[in-house]
Order: structure tokens, then sequence, then C-alpha cells
């Protein structure tokens, strides 16, 4: 679904460069001129209009529905001097005359929103005219038989650009590199001037840099001793949104390390000493392990430990808590110990790390860390920020006024979620002990994860940035995505960037690579990966697939590539490119989140107006919480006859192919007009039921299911919808805290909530963070009048017993998902061959997968999801004759309610109880 709208404020926010150098005056900032640069000076006068209604889409090709006409061409002006006045352009320099063409079969594809518009050619004679006008300003302009003017516009120009610069500078080096001198590089191809600004104590300087005609690259050498001096790139060049020709003073998009809050760039080695935990160069990591068998756990990393009281205060929050002991010292190396052999370890005693380390002992692979490069909304510096100071603990649990609180305190508090990129390749400071020290303890966070058995999944948001104040500056109006009037395209929530252009495609290849190498990242999960072209994704596998432990210190094809696929906006429907999107990316090995079986466990959409909407996992099958929007008998029937079918389409790994016992294939299911199954492979699905998005897992429950119903049977419930994520074939994804009933007390939108609504307690003698007062007004204020009663009954608030009986029941699925390989069979023939559907009670899924000749204990495991209030009795046929039991890891569970379930041989039946997922083995 499309992303929540997230604190982007009206202005430039945090990116904003420090100072000019001494004497340099600001001469005119434009307010229009969303930018986190200064310009520090600015020619020329008004332009014509603020629109960009023609398109330059290669050296010899504009498109533009200019009407009637007699004359086209292109005005130019060096000094950005056009402007419209008395009806006319005045300030024009030069001329480009534009002659009637068409689009050739090559062009349409590649441009598929503008097909349709009249295209023109360069006139061959100015030709050689081209690459100088892309360094001034360009208006596309018409005239009549009388010369009179009839039309003009500004000229969108990105793929001219790519055209006649991207072969040369896709091979360029960019940002700072060191062989045997120190070079810094970046592409500023309509730059008139680009030069370095050093600073340091008493030495500030400027150094020019020099222009390659070839790639548009300009570039600069320097000494050693500018290691750890700050920089920035004064950027001359015309801006559209300036109105004229400036000089800004721009962080690097490609820079390493950056002051505290990002206003500059500093030079540094990441192979230096003093950015690297011990053991680093060293560290050992837990065995990769293919899409299909991957578990990951969503964690953002704030909510790891602020709440976490064996964490010392300092380090609450931070990458610091991960580390191998609290405070990093330096005497305990990573390298020491095999990771994940955690038998008799005391460093990084905490409570958060001791459950991450018994997760990893159960079976999970991954951790997957919401976004953790430098990001806009949270001060880095701990005394740039204040936090609530109500006594939110000792507020009624349905009281309007912890949020009230909250909200007072958002926008300078420690909390956001980080979905605002600034610098792309720069790891976020707030969550380092103090700014500065964000690389070597971001890096020690990863071994921190990998010694204790996990690998590390980073969420990456190229699809957007926080403003387009650290790109636009530098090539205005080429790495963020136009509409065809030019104004900025925000669907995303913020300033879309524009991944189909050369370069903006390849910097999230260089920055992905970077992470992977220099940080030992283990995978990414692509924020809204539907606004990226599929051709991007797939060159950020192929460059994955390129590194080598050998070379690069890095296996490549074991790093894990996942993502959103969903499908809106401006490019929705393939409008402009083929699109990194759910069915798009079939066949490619790269995954995608299924929506699929999430609606149909939880019941209902993340935009139900009534959230009491049931699924098969929330009361739909036998426990009808009244509410009108459930429908009559026979509606909810129906319903959770199609809701068992995505359920099942999920369980296979999402297939296409895979023929369900209805006779109907995967992709023959429909939702919402697209087909349920949709994959390939089963690695190509990431299966879940709730993530950092929309309410908790807990809280949908809360929502849907009767009041009345018992804590132990929520507790039933909220297992057996993780049972058929972690049951499931190909990835299975659970968000932080869901296994221990983790609660944000209904918000469903808790990216700017703080640490309050948050809250990931370890600590079961504090609840689950149910009853925090009623969730932030702005998202779901719509929600009061369902929450405010729940929120109000001490018998929703689960105590020990019920968070412990819901961790043990998450680890024992763990244990049984990672017994047997019937659980990853990888490859969408030996799923058609191996799992079956026995026919089943209403409300009650079977699967039966044969694993002869595949499992050395069990000829075939079967599960038997029964999400009905009584027991219910599921012939096996396909086990007749055989010895059938349940599983040894549910044989020996803490759950005495499992421990019941039974396999009458004589007629080939299993007995399973209310409420339960049972699993059966047969030799």
């Amino acid at each position: 679904m499309p992303r929540r709208r997230r604190r982007g404020g009206s202005g430039p926010g945090r990116g904003r460069a420090a100072s000019p150098l001494p004497g340099w005056g600001i001469t005119k900032a434009d307010g229009n001129h969303e930018s986190g640069a200064k310009i520090l000076t600015h020619s020329s006068g008004e332009p014509p209009g603020g629109e960009a209604r023609a398109h330059w889409i290669d050296r010899g090709t504009v498109l533009w529905r200019a009407g009637p006409a007699a004359r086209h061409f292109l005005a130019l002006s060096a000094d950005g001097g056009i402007t419209w006045r008395d009806g006319d352009l005045r300030g024009v320099q030069e001329l480009i005359r534009l002659l009637p063409g068409t689009l050739s079969e090559e062009q349409r594809p590649a441009w598929p929103h503008l097909a349709a518009h009249p295209a023109f050619t360069v006139h061959p004679e100015d030709a050689g005219m081209v690459r100088e006008a892309l360094r001034g300003q360009v208006v596309a302009a018409a005239r009549d038989d009388s010369g009179a003017l009839v039309a003009a516009t500004g000229v969108q120009i990105p793929g001219v650009l790519d055209d006649l610069y991207a072969t040369r500078a896709l091979t360029e080096s960019l940002g700072p590199s060191s062989d045997t001198a120190l070079r810094l590089a970046v592409w500023a191809p309509t730059a008139r001037k680009v030069e370095l600004a050093l600073y340091g104590p008493g030495r500030s300087s400027v150094q020019p840099m020099r222009r390659d005609d070839e790639s548009g690259v300009w570039s600069v050498q320097g000494p050693p001793s500018w290691l750890g001096r700050e920089y920035t790139y004064l950027v001359t060049v015309y801006s559209p949104g300036a109105g004229g020709v400036v000089t800004n003073e721009v962080t690097d998009p490609y820079g390493l390390a950056v002051t505290p809050d990002g206003g500059r760039s500093r030079l540094v080695s990441l192979d230096a000493a003093a950015l690297k935990p011990p053991g680093w160069d060293r560290l050992v990591k837990p065995p990769p392990v293919p899409p299909h068998r991957a578990s990951i756990y969503e964690l953002h990393v704030r909510d790891f430990s602020a709440s976490d009281t064996t964490v010392p205060p300092a380090l609450r929050g931070t990458y610091a808590a991960f580390a191998d002991t609290p405070g990093g010292d330096p005497a305990d190396d990573p390298a020491d110990d095999t990771a994940g052999d955690t038998a008799g370890d005391t460093a990084g005693d905490t409570a958060g790390m001791r459950e991450l380390r018994a997760l990893a002992r159960d079976g999970l692979t991954h951790v997957q860390l919401l976004p953790v490069f430098d990001f806009a909304t949270v001060p880095e510096r701990r005394q740039d920020r204040t936090e609530p100071d109500c006594d939110l603990a000792a507020l009624p649990p349905d009281s309007e006024a912890q949020q009230e609180c909250v909200a007072r305190t958002a926008a300078r508090d420690s909390f956001n979620w980080g979905y605002d990129p600034l610098h792309y390749t720069v790891p976020e400071g707030s969550y380092a002990t103090g700014p500065d020290e964000r690389t070597r303890e971001l890096r020690a966070m990863v071994a921190g994860l990998n010694r204790a058995g996990l690998r590390v999944v980073m969420d990456v948001v190229y699809n957007h940035t926080h403003t387009t104040g650290v790109l636009d500056p530098i090539v205005p109006g080429y790495y963020h995505r136009l509409l065809d009037d030019g104004s900025l395209a925000t669907s995303t929530c913020c300033a879309n960037t524009a991944p189909e252009h050369a370069m903006m495609g390849r910097l999230v290849v260089d920055s992905i690579v970077t992470w992977a190498t220099q940080y030992k990242i283990d995978g990414f999960r692509f924020d809204l990966m539907g606004h990226h072209p599929k051709a991007n994704l797939l060159a950020v596998r192929r460059a994955l697939d390129a590194l080598t432990p050998e070379r690069d210190g890095v296996d490549g094809r074991s790093i894990l590539l996942y993502g959103e696929g969903w499908d809106f906006g401006e490019v929705a429907g393939g409008a402009r490119f083929e699109q990194a999107t759910q069915g798009n990316l079939a066949g490619t090995g790269i995954g995608t989140f299924t929506d699929r079986l999430r609606d149909a466990v939880r019941g209902g959409g993340p935009f139900d107006s009534d959230p009491r909407v049931q699924g098969f996992g929330s009361g739909l099958a036998g426990d009808p919480n009244g509410a009108p929007a459930n429908g009559t008998p026979s509606e909810r029937r129906a319903r959770l006859a199609y809701c068992a079918d995505l359920i099942r389409v999920g369980l296979t790994g999402n297939l296409a192919g895979y023929v369900l016992p209805s006779g109907r294939k995967g992709s023959e299911v429909g939702y919402h007009g697209s087909p349920a199954g949709y994959t390939a492979a089963p690695g190509e699905a990431v299966t879940y039921v709730d993530a950092h998005d929309n309410e908790t897992l807990f809280d949908a429950l809360a929502y849907k299911l009767p009041q009345e119903t018992p804590m132990a049977d929520r507790v039933r419930m909220q297992v057996l919808a993780l049972a058929t994520v972690l049951l499931a074939q190909g990835t299975a994804f659970v968000h932080a805290g869901s296994e221990r009933l983790r609660s944000k007390s209904f918000d469903r939108d808790s990216y700017d909530s703080g640490d309050w609504f948050n809250r990931l307690l370890w600590d079961c003698e504090r609840g689950n963070g149910f009853g925090a007062g009623l969730p932030p007004r702005a998202a779901n204020e719509a929600a009061w009048p369902y929450a405010r009663p729940l929120l109000a009954d001490p018998a929703l608030r689960p105590g020990c017993a019920d968070i412990g009986a819901a961790r043990a029941g998450f680890g024992e699925l763990l244990r049984i998902r990672t017994s047997s390989p019937a659980f990853a069979l990888g490859s969408a023939e030996e799923v058609g061959r191996r799992l079956t559907f026995p026919g089943s009670a209403e409300g009650v899924i079977t699967t039966h997968v044969d694993t002869e000749g595949l499992d050395p204990r069990w000829a075939s495991v079967t599960v038997v999801f029964n999400a009905t209030p009584s027991a219910q009795a599921q012939a096996l046929p396909e086990v007749a004759g055989r010895e059938v039991a349940l599983h040894p890891v549910q044989a020996a569970s803490e759950d005495p309610v499992v421990r019941e379930s039974s396999f009458d041989p004589a007629t080939g039946t299993v007995t399973v109880p209310a409420r339960t997922v049972a699993v059966f083995v047969s030799a």
C-alpha cells in the first residue's frame, strides 16, 4: 500500500549547509528555491512562467504540446536572462530551431508517458549548440506567421543530459576516492563552474575543479592532508527554481561522512582504524541462507533499547546498545568467537540482546533495521532534542493527554522512523552516542548482531528525498521526477527521485554497493520499490552478485534483495517504465511483500473506515463481533472461503502457477483487480501479517475479536496468525515484538509518535504497550470511538503469563520451520509436486508436504490451522497406514492445549483443539 505521510514540514529541514566562507554574502535567496543548499550568488530576472511543459529527450528531439504555430524554437540565455515582458520574451541570446518530427520506434517505449506529444527535431545546423545551451537557460517558444509569440514554457532536460553524458559519466569515479592521490568528483554537466570549498581551523580555502566535457564530471586532486576536513561544492548553475544563475553551496551526494545535522560533508577514509570497531576486518558472519529459508525480524534502532532499563541510559536508543559489550569495550573482539556461538556469553548482556540471541537460537536468520542512513527528521546532537515532559504512565489508558503531550515535542524529539533521506551513504548520527561516532558505532552494531547469530538487512529509501536540497542544486531538474507540467512529483509523500535517469539510477547502485562492502550489510529492503524501474533493481542485483569475498570481502550473491512492490502514483501501470512491482519481478529472485495473506489473516485492509472487519485469523471463522461491516452470515461464509484461498496461495509462496484444490491457479484468484499469485519461485514472496506500518497484530486483533474474548484465546489467535507466516513457503517477515504481543495502543502510523507509543518492552512486568492512551490524533482520530472503550478495558492488557505464552509459541514455530525442508522447498516445481491442501472444514486450512527423499527424519509434514472456536477433526488420507505423531517441538510444548492434538490411526484423522495450529509428522 502507499506509505503514510511523513513529517516533511514546509521548509528544507535539517539539510541546510553551514555558513559560506567568510566574506561571502547571500545576495538573493528565492523562497521557491527549496534546497538544503545556500544560494551564494544570483543573477537575472524572472523567468517566463514557472512551468516546464517541453521535454528535451535526446540531443535531436524535443516533445511539446505547443499548439498550432508557424515556427518552434528553443530560446537560450547563458546567464539566465530570459524574461517575459509585454507579451514577449526578452533577453534571448541565441536560438535553436526546431523542425516538425516524429518519435522513432526506439524512442516510443523509452518515453511512454510522452509518446502522444508532438515531436520536434533540432535543426541539423544547430546541433553543435546543444551542449553549451544546456549550461544556461532554455525556453521552448512558438510564434505564428506574423512573428507573435503564441506559446512559451520551460524545458525538462534529463533525457538529453543522459543522451549526451551518461555513457561516459557512468564509468567515472564519483565522490571522494584515493588510489595514489585523494580525488573528489561530482557530476554537474549543466554547471558553469564548480569549486571545492575546504573548511578547517583557520585554513578555509576554495579549490578550482576541472570539467571533463565528455562526462560532465568536475574533479580535483589534493594531498592526503585533506582527510578529516569538512567540504562542500560551490556549484554555479542556471536554476529554474531560483529564476537565474546561482551559486549553490552543497554537500556531496557521494559523500561518506557529514558534520552533525548534515551541514557539510567530511573527507574520511573508511579504511581508517579509528572508524572500525575491534575485529572488524576479521568479522565472522552467520552462514547465509537463501530467500526461501530466511526469517526476518523488522526492528527500529531506537525502539530496540530506548525503553530497556538494562541498557545504560547514555546508550539507550543508539547503535551501541547492540554492540558486543555495552559501551563497545575494545577488549571484546567480535572476531574472537564464531558468529552465533553464544554459549557462556556475558558480553552485551542486556534484555534486548539476550532476546535477540534467543530468537537466533530458535531459528531467526535476519534483523531488518528501519533506515539507518542520514535522515532529516531528528536533531543529531542530543542537547538539541526535546523529549515529552509529562508523566505519561500516570495518565488514564484511554486519555487524549498522552498524544497531546507527545505531539508538542514531536518535531524536536529523538524519534522518527527515518524515511526522510538526506545523505544516502552516510550513517544517521542521532543513533550514535555522538554524531561523529556514527561510522564506527554502526559497524559495531552490525558486528554485534552478527555475533548474536543474525545477519543484517538495511531498509533503504531511494524513491524520494526529504527535500530537493541535496541533489537538485547540483543538476537542477535532473535527480527528481517531474510531472508533465514541470512540477515536482510527490506521490511517495516527499520529493520523488527519478532512478529512471541514468545518474540517479547509478547513485542507487553505487550506494548499495558501498553499504554492502564497507558496512557488511547482508540484505536490502527497498521502500516503495514500485517507484523504481525494474531495470534499476536488476542493476543492483547484478552489482551485488559481482562482489566476491576474495576481491571485495563480501559474498554478494548471499545478499537478500526485496521490497515494497506497490503500484501507484505517476508511475502506476508502467506509465513511465517497467516498474519493480510485484508481478513484474517474477523470475528475478527479487522479493516483494505479499499483502494478500496479510489481509486475509487480519481481515479487511489498511484503509477500512471500520477497523473491526474480520478475517480468517481474527474471528471470521465462528467468532462474529457484531460489526455491520462484516455482513450477513452468508456473506461472512463467502468471504471466509475467499480468505482461505488467499491464504492457501500465500502458503505456496504466492506462486502464480500453483493449482489450488478448486482447480484455479494462484494467478486466477483475484485480489483487488490483480492476481493473488504472481511469483515464479517461493523465495520471491515476503510473507507477513504486520509491520511498522498500520496497527500491530495485537492491536488489529483487539479491534476485530469480540471484546469479551479471553486473553488466552487472543494469544492463541496471535500465534495462529504468525504461524501462517512462519510455516509458509518463502521469506518470513515479522514485526519486532509481535512474538510478545506488542501494542502501539492502536497507533496505525507511529512514524513520529515518539518513544511512548513505539515502546518495545522486553520486561513483561511493564506490559506490552497497550493502554498507552488514545493514539495520535492526526492519523487515528477517526478510529477513536472504536479504540476508547477497548483501551479502558483492563481485561485487554496481557500479563507476563500471556506474553510468555505468545513468545514460547513463536519460538516453537521458528524451531519447527527450521526442523525440516518441508517449509523451504525452494522452487515452484518442488512446491507443485510436494505441497497439497487436503479438504478441510470451514475455518480450517490444512497443508500436507511430501518429504520423501528430502527429509532424513520424516516422510511427510502436515500443518492444520484451526481458526475456529471449537476442536476440529481433519481426515488425512495421504498418511493412511503410516505412523503419525505431533511434531516433537509441539509434543514437548509449553502450551498444554496444542499437546492435546491427536491422531487416530484407525480412521487416519487428526484432531486439533480450538484456535490452534498443530504440526504432524509421519515416519
